[in-house]
């Protein structure tokens, strides 16, 4: 009997799943076949608006900034080298690296001894020079008187001779008293030719005599500068570097043993392109003397100076391109010869161009422009400079609208945005909210939505009240439409 019990109930258990299953495979199949039936619901699509920042081509006179990379330098540079050599026998405590001179200080002095000597000699020389000439002197005034004596006597000669030849004539005197005469006479001219050549000697002699005084008076003169060489002055106020000598040392000739340079007189260096060249050119053709400064960033404290450019280099050097430009400075307070800097160049001003971000133009010069609608259109500008991240832009006849800051590939013409103003500016207008009017179903049908739905009671409130209004923006109506799926 238990066993017929048991098995009984396991057929009943097994006849109620089956029958289970059945009703369950039924209402699976119905709902199945209803679904299939059904037509697709559709559900309202809206419109993908992005948020963009924006700005406004505000047409301004901008005066560019153009940036290089220069090096200082100082005008005033120079080589100090010794002009003779010799054991350094006095230095001065300046000629250190980075001692300061003033202009007429003694830096060094050479051992004099040698040049001493020299000079000595050449002053002796001289002396014997000096009594050569005076002797020439001398002997050109004795030759002078010599000439004057055989002349008187070359007189006489001559009117001996005309007394004999008279004496002749009248038959008082005979022929060998006028030979005689006649002879006299002749050694008498001979005399005076001998006197005359003594004289031409002597006045030779006094121009070699003065020829050799020169010489030996340049001779002191060098000798005297090369004393003098041996001591080194500086020749302008300036700070050494470079030192290589010190007391008891020896120098050579034309050796090189510091450098001056005076730092209140620095100019900067620096190249630029040639399209940058051409900007800095007047209408003649001329490079503008153009305002600049320079920084120097020393562990984040800048230093500044103004200048102002002044000349070009004459060529353009081997492998180099662009043009090599110099400006002076008016004030290099902390700056010093070889400190490499950057250069900012204000370039001539520019009217009726608007500063924007560069991330705002593509990279054929066109912007999106924002509509009265908030929709995206294509404009396009002329790009004229670049600085930073702005640019310098001509708008055109955009002028006074607003373009999108930052585009994006999702960004194109036709785009719905919501413009986002800078902090600081004033906010973009936005376009009026579409409206629509309903028809009394659909209107009850959307506020039976907002009655039952799980919405707070303030938003119930501000929507129902939409609802009541003759027309009800568009945007509102998409939205609930949505979530109701109808």
């Amino acid at each position: 009997m238990r066993f017929l019990r048991r098995s009984l109930t396991g057929v009943f258990l097994l006849a109620v799943t089956l029958a289970v299953l059945v009703w369950a495979g039924s209402l699976i199949n119905g709902a199945v076949q209803a679904k299939l039936g059904q037509e697709p619901r559709s559900f309202p699509q809206r419109e993908r608006v992005l948020a963009v920042n924006v700005a406004t081509l505000t047409p301004q006179v901008i005066t560019p900034e153009m940036t290089a990379f220069g090096e200082l330098l100082s005008r005033r540079r120079l080589d100090l080298r010794s002009a003779t050599g010799g054991t350094v026998q006095e230095v001065s405590d300046a000629l250190i690296e980075g001692g300061t001179v003033t202009q007429g200080q003694l830096l060094l002095r050479i051992d004099p001894t040698d040049a001493q000597a020299a000079l000595s000699r050449v002053r002796a020389d001289l002396q014997d020079a000096d009594a050569e000439l005076r002797d020439a002197q001398r002997a050109l005034i004795l030759a002078q008187d010599e000439l004057t004596a055989a002349e008187a006597q070359s007189t006489l000669r001559d009117q001996a001779l005309t007394r004999a030849q008279d004496l002749a004539t009248r038959g008082v005197g005979t022929a060998a008293a006028v030979e005689t005469a006649e002879f006299t006479a002749s050694s008498a001219q001979a005399a005076v030719l001998t006197r005359r050549q003594a004289l031409a000697s002597a006045q030779a002699r006094i121009d070699q005599a003065t020829t050799a005084l020169a010489r030996q008076q340049i001779n002191l003169s060098e000798a005297e500068r090369d004393l003098a060489d041996t001591e080194i002055y500086a020749p302008f106020d300036g700070q050494l570097s470079n030192v290589t000598v010190s007391l008891g040392g020896r120098v050579t000739a034309n050796e090189l043993f510091a450098q001056l340079v005076d730092p209140t007189q620095l100019e900067v260096s620096f190249r630029v392109s040639t399209s940058q060249y051409t900007r800095l050119l007047d209408a003649r053709g001329q490079l503008v003397s153009a305002p600049l400064q320079v920084a120097l960033d020393v562990a984040g404290l800048d230093l500044t100076a103004a200048g102002q450019i002044t000349r070009e280099s004459a060529a353009v050097a081997s492998g180099q391109t662009g043009r090599l430009l110099f400006a002076d400075l008016d004030s290099a307070v902390g700056f010093r010869a070889g400190d490499f800097v950057t250069v900012r160049i204000d370039e001539p001003a520019l009217e009726n161009v608007a500063l924007v971000p560069a991330t705002a133009v593509a990279a054929d010069e066109t912007v999106l422009l924002i509509g009265d609608d908030n929709r995206l259109s294509v404009g396009q500008v002329d790009l004229l400079r670049r600085q930073g991240d702005d640019v310098i832009v001509a708008p055109g006849a955009y002028a006074g609208q607003v373009i999108v800051a930052e585009r994006s590939p999702l960004l194109g013409a036709g785009i719905k945005v919501d413009p986002i103003a800078p902090a600081g500016a004033a906010p973009v207008a936005a376009a009026a909210p579409e409206m629509v009017k309903l028809d009394p179903e659909r209107r009850a049908r959307l506020v039976t939505f907002v009655t039952e739905g799980r919405m707070p009671d303030e938003v119930k409130a501000r929507i129902l009240g939409q609802l009541e209004q003759e027309e009800i923006p568009a945007e509102t109506v998409a939205r609930l439409e949505s979530r109701m799926g109808s």
